[in-house]
């Protein structure tokens, strides 16, 4: 019996070692321990999505929870100005495409309208898009301006199976603003739980975008803090568990032209909202 102890520890050690949680690993283009922060008004307390105009950081562009207003504010005086595009609703996510302002809100209904900042009044010419998406939730949206394509990503979907893969979807954009469903695309979620040394993981995805430079798509979750990277085609390829010290509730992510990552919290625990910015290190 006494000589059965030894194999028992070891086999115990084996065990525990295999179910150890992921460490926050180190991202090769971007230290995410080391920000630069913006502290946002009360007014953008529960700020969702973020957005740029081409790129241009100088303006930063956003919505927020329940309110159907597009807020924008210079970064270097958080001067925040707002123009009034729908009523009250469950907003989530902006983008600007070749001068076209997109909100998702989470059923999935798409509203655009012509990008014009010149005073406060309502937004012109703001269209609905309908039901185009399949039922769920909706949080996720990118807009690409060389193919005038909106990608869209589902965080609870009917027809997901989320501890296994989730859906996105590939809208078009016509010159006039309105959507047309073109394709659909999968997430293997198990190969998230896989990078994250778990049998599984029910992955639900709060803003995504695409860093140019490398052509590959950063998904954000803020109910799991995670940061997760895939190639073109959705394949994961790493996961980056964020530090909730930092990182209270992730919901918008970005880049400027320059290729500077973005990633704005909500107010949660700490009680304010911010936008972190991680400038982008060369690969020598």
């Amino acid at each position: 019996m006494i000589k059965l102890i030894p194999s028992l520890i070891f086999m115990l050690f084996l065990s525990n070692a295999c179910q150890q949680p992921a460490k926050i690993q180190e991202h090769s283009n971007y230290d995410l321990s080391k920000p630069v922060t913006l502290t946002m008004p009360s007014s953008l307390n529960e700020i969702s999505g973020i957005a740029f105009n081409k790129g241009n950081a100088d303006t930063i562009y956003a919505e927020q929870d329940e309110v159907g207003k597009l807020f924008y504010f210079p970064v270097a005086t958080l001067d925040v100005k707002q123009k009034k595009f729908s009523k009250k609703g469950d907003y989530e996510d902006i983008s600007i495409c070749n001068g076209t302002v997109i909100m998702l809100r989470s059923d999935g209904i798409l509203f655009s309208f012509p990008l014009d900042v010149k005073d406060e009044s309502d937004a012109m010419n703001v269209k609905e898009s309908g039901k185009l998406l399949p039922d769920g939730e909706y949080e996720g949206m990118y807009a690409d301006e060389v193919s005038s394509q909106v990608y869209v990503l589902c965080k609870r979907c009917d027809a997901d199976n989320e501890s296994k893969s989730i859906s996105g979807h590939i809208l078009q954009m016509s010159p006039q603003g309105a959507f047309e469903l073109k394709n659909s695309f999968q997430i293997n979620t198990k190969d998230i739980a896989a990078k994250l040394n778990e049998k599984k993981v029910a992955f639900r995805p709060s803003a995504l975008a695409k860093n140019l430079v490398d052509n590959q798509w950063y998904i954000l979750s803020s109910v799991n803090k995670l940061l997760v990277v895939t190639d073109d085609k959705w394949t994961v390829k790493e996961v980056y568990p964020l530090d909730p010290s930092l990182f209270d509730q992730p919901e918008g992510i970005a880049f400027d032209k320059n290729n500077n990552l973005y990633i704005s919290n909500e107010r949660g625990a700490k009680g304010i909202a911010t936008i972190l910015k991680f400038a982008f290190i060369k690969k020598k």
